[in-house]
């Protein structure tokens, strides 16, 4: 019988397939006691696992490109980390075999990270994820993964790991749908890179029974278990009209009466450029440039080999817009040389411009690498500051971008509630402000971006967050300076039409939704785009809001 279940949809898109589950395994080793003449032994049989494993990790994230590459290659130095290898070194010294020993050195750091309140819950996977494979290398046994199949089909998993989610093969999976994870998850980020539909927080997937005919509409967040031949054909047809809509969408981003919305592209290096112009952006609202630093948490990359980066990406867009975003290190993105290992909460503590300003020199290599990566070219450079709470950082950020002779515009992130609130004064000190939408849920409901369990929380449809964005959209205006959005939010069609009617200058996202977007602003005006903004934020949820502006939009 035809049934429908309801997660959250991250990846746009309609995937028909029969199910197949993600591989599981207990890869718990045996607590057997080694005599302590084998010690050094094992030690090296560890040793050689974590390389192997953290070699495999590199190998993928290359072979993935983009910004599957920096989650990939943060994952492999999580696993060649000191103090878990030191850990693993100890347990093995008092009699645990290798195996037990990582199993139970990653156990004690993984109740480390729990005991913070979950902050972490996204690393946890993570880690979790590395320690099986390294616990799966020692043992001998296959690393349970992606099912092996030469038919299409629907992958579904309690949860995925970049490392799975990075290779997925489009012509063999389908779509894929997660019972954990959240809107703004790795996997999430990395399936809209991909153009794979996916559906995470879906209570129940992982009980799907293996083989059952599924739909998947990655834009609604509904899953159809045995849908009828009828159903089948309907959701096709609504594919293709997608399809064909985005299609015949070209050309700037615009409302149907001319008033211009840049889209632009998110993206972590030079990798994530073809894509960005084969879908037609207009520019990057947001290059992430910590994945440069992450090939070696030690220490900073050479202002040699920063040039060299900028320019690339810099070099795609001549006549375009291109906002660099600084190293926003800390949280889930540490440095060994930057941010400290001890922090109770690091979501709140020393993060973004607060570890740069704590750290002048790293923020000054930086920004002179961008200065000499811009020489000569006509490519507009905007420079922004994660992480800005309030006038003082603002003006300590363009401070230093003076100092360091950049010739750009400087700009800070909104994704602090406070920086939406006094977006005014924020905007005496810089020339631009973007809001980063991730965070700014995150931090104005004191919900964890990774926890699937908080995915109500985390929906950029809240009327609390549609007011926040409202507030700084509406202090640059009165500044004569431009609002845009580089979070995930810009990447829903419906949304990006609200965000329009909120007064929001520019859109940036994965380049994949750029089409989805491009199709869905050109079909309304400026005027409705602001009423069904209005009727958003006169919601009081965020199912009622996104119903509210579909209401206002079709008419009804």
């Amino acid at each position: 019988m035809e049934k429908t279940l309801r997660g959250v949809g991250v990846s746009h898109g309609v995937a028909i397939g029969q199910v197949r589950h993600m591989g599981t395994a207990v890869l718990e080793p045996p607590a057997t006691r080694i005599p302590t003449e084998d010690a050094a032994r094992e030690q090296a049989r560890a040793q050689a696992a974590v390389d192997a494993v953290a070699a495999d990790l590199i190998a993928r994230g290359n072979l993935a490109g983009g910004e599957a590459q920096g989650v990939l290659e943060a994952q492999a130095l999580m696993a060649q980390d000191p103090e878990l290898m030191a850990d693993v070194a100890r347990r093995i010294a008092v009699g645990s075999s290798a195996e037990r020993g990582v199993y139970d050195a990653f156990a004690a750091y993984r109740a480390l990270l729990a005991s913070a309140g979950e902050y972490l819950a996204g690393r946890v996977a993570d880690l979790d994820d590395v320690r099986n494979r390294i616990v799966a290398r020692l043992l001998g046994v296959p690393m349970p993964g992606v099912p092996d199949s030469d038919e299409p089909y629907v992958l579904f998993a309690r949860d995925l790991a970049p490392a799975d989610t990075a290779l997925l093969d489009p012509t063999l999976v389908l779509g894929f749908v997660t019972e954990e994870g959240g809107p703004t998850s790795h996997s999430a980020i990395l399936a809209r890179a991909m153009g794979v539909p996916a559906v995470v927080a879906l209570p129940g997937a992982a009980d799907v029974a293996e083989g059952t005919v599924v739909a998947v509409d990655g834009s609604t967040g509904d899953v159809l278990l045995d849908p009828t031949r009828e159903k089948q054909d309907e959701l096709r047809a609504i594919a293709a009209e997608r399809k064909a809509a985005l299609a015949a969408s070209s050309g700037p981003g615009q409302t149907s009466d001319g008033h211009r919305v840049p889209l632009l592209a998110n993206v972590g290096g030079p990798a994530d450029v073809p894509a960005a112009l084969e879908n037609g952006a207009e520019g990057v609202g947001l290059f992430r440039t910590e994945f440069l630093f992450l090939d070696d948490s030690a220490k900073a990359p050479s202002e040699e080999k920063q040039v060299e980066a900028y320019r690339k990406v810099l070099e795609a867009f001549p006549e375009g817009r291109v906002v660099v975003r600084v190293l926003d290190a800390g949280a889930d993105k540490p440095l060994d040389f930057l941010t400290p290992a001890d922090e109770p909460n690091p979501a709140l503590g020393v993060r973004g411009l607060r570890t740069l300003l704590e750290h002048p020199e790293v923020l000054r290599t930086q920004l002179r690498a961008l200065a000499t990566a811009a020489e000569g070219l006509p490519v507009h450079l905007e420079v922004m500051a994660p992480m800005v709470a309030d006038r003082k950082d603002a003006g300590d950020f363009a401070q230093a971008c003076r100092e360091a002779g950049l010739d750009a515009k400087f700009g800070a992130m909104v994704e602090i509630p406070s920086a939406a609130l006094r977006a005014r004064a924020i905007l005496q000190e810089v020339e631009f402000l973007s809001l980063g939408t991730n965070d700014l849920a995150q931090y104005t409901f004191a919900a964890d971006r990774q926890v699937g369990a908080l995915a109500r929380l985390q929906d950029p449809w809240q009327p609390a967050l549609l007011d926040l964005i409202a507030a700084a959209a509406e202090a640059a205006r009165v500044a004569g300076k431009s609002c845009g959005v580089c979070g995930e939010a810009a990447s829903d069609p419906l949304l990006a039409v609200v965000l329009t009617g909120l007064g929001v200058t520019s859109l940036s996202m994965g380049s994949a939704s750029i089409p989805y977007v491009r199709s869905s602003l050109a079909k309304y005006t400026l005027a409705q785009c602001r009423r069904a903004a209005e009727a958003a934020r006169a919601a009081d949820s965020a199912e009622e809001a996104r119903a509210a502006a579909q209401q206002v939009l079709s008419g009804e």
